[in-house]
Parts: C-alpha cells; sequence; structure tokens
C-alpha cells in the first residue's frame, strides 16, 4: 500500500495517542468504492477489538455489501473535536482543535458466531445503557446482522490541541497575514 507523507507532520500523534482515540471514540465514517468508482462513506458505531476495527450493519444487501464484494479496500475516519479557537484579528483566523484516527485496511465478513456474539457484547458494554434491566447478552437478531472486520494496513493519527488562552488572539496574534489592514468599513 503507498504511504504518502503526512502533510502537517507537526500535528502527528504519536501511536499510543492513536490506539487511546480509536479505542475511546464515539463513531467513525466507512468509505467504500462501487463498481463505477464512485465513493460511498457511511457513519457507523465501531469497536476497536483484537487489533482489528469491527463494524456492523442489517444482512440485508444494499450498497455497502456490493461495494465491499466488488472491493475489499477501506478506509475508515474518526474525529473527536475540542472546539474552536481564534489565533488572529481577521475571522477567518481561526483553528479547530481535534483528534482523528485514518485508518486504511482490507475488510472481511466475521461468520464465527463466536466472534459476533463478542462482538455484541462489547458493542453494549461500549454504548448501551450499564443500569438496564434488560437480559444481557442475549441478542436474539444476532443472524440478521452482519459484522465486519477490518484487518489495518495503514494507521494515521492527527491532534491540534486546544491552545491555552495566553496563546489565543487576542493575547497573542498570530494573524497569517500580519501586513494586512481593516477595509474602511472596519472589517
Amino acid at each position: 500500500m503507498s504511504s504518502p507523507q503526512m502533510r502537517r507532520a507537526d500535528r502527528m500523534m504519536p501511536e499510543e495517542g492513536t490506539l487511546e482515540t480509536l479505542a475511546q471514540g464515539y463513531s467513525g465514517r466507512l468509505a467504500t468504492v462501487s463498481e463505477d468508482g464512485f465513493p460511498y462513506c457511511i457513519p457507523l458505531l465501531y469497536l476497536w477489538m483484537s487489533g482489528e476495527l469491527y463494524v456492523h450493519t442489517t444482512s440485508a444487501r444494499g450498497h455497502l455489501r456490493a461495494n465491499i464484494e466488488h472491493e475489499r479496500r477501506v478506509c475508515f475516519e474518526i474525529d473527536e473535536h475540542e472546539g474552536v479557537f481564534d489565533y488572529g484579528r481577521f475571522e477567518c483566523d481561526s483553528g479547530l482543535a481535534y483528534r482523528s484516527v485514518c485508518l486504511f485496511g482490507r475488510i472481511r465478513i466475521v461468520e464465527d458466531s463466536a466472534i459476533k456474539q463478542q462482538f455484541c457484547e462489547a458493542l453494549m458494554a461500549k454504548y448501551g445503557k450499564p443500569e438496564s434491566e434488560r437480559p444481557k447478552g442475549f441478542f436474539p437478531r444476532i443472524d440478521v446482522i452482519t459484522v465486519y472486520a477490518i484487518a489495518v494496513e495503514r494507521m494515521t493519527g492527527k491532534e491540534q490541541a486546544l491552545p491555552p488562552l495566553s496563546e489565543q488572539w487576542p493575547a497573542k496574534d498570530r494573524t497569517k497575514t500580519p501586513k494586512a489592514s481593516l477595509r474602511a468599513d472596519g472589517h
């Protein structure tokens, strides 16, 4: 797999932070490519288990399943934002504090019923309501879902921390166009 250089290497997240973000993230987007070459991207809840990323959908055949049957290479992205901050005098001098992970790999259907059960239990542990008095570990519709696993071939993490107030505008002016001045109307 080709590995283009990350343009903003200064924002590269260490592997430990990348794995932590991946484990704790809420949801992500799975991107596939159809037979006619068009990309398709859907939001999904996910789990990071045993060094692979797991997602699930209905077993009904649709766009996603057709794409996966055509091309197993996929991309999955998650991001978590911390907020927008100002760094300069102009409205466009703003930044986003965030953490994101992009992983690339090959997706497969999980056929093993024990792994599907483990997936469902872990999914409920991550997203369920622990105080619920409903029966635990019983998934009567487990046979009508498809669980997918992505074997990761490449993964990158990026982050931009929220700067302390002392590093934000107006305390510190980091305007990108320092010679620019406001127009006559004050803007």
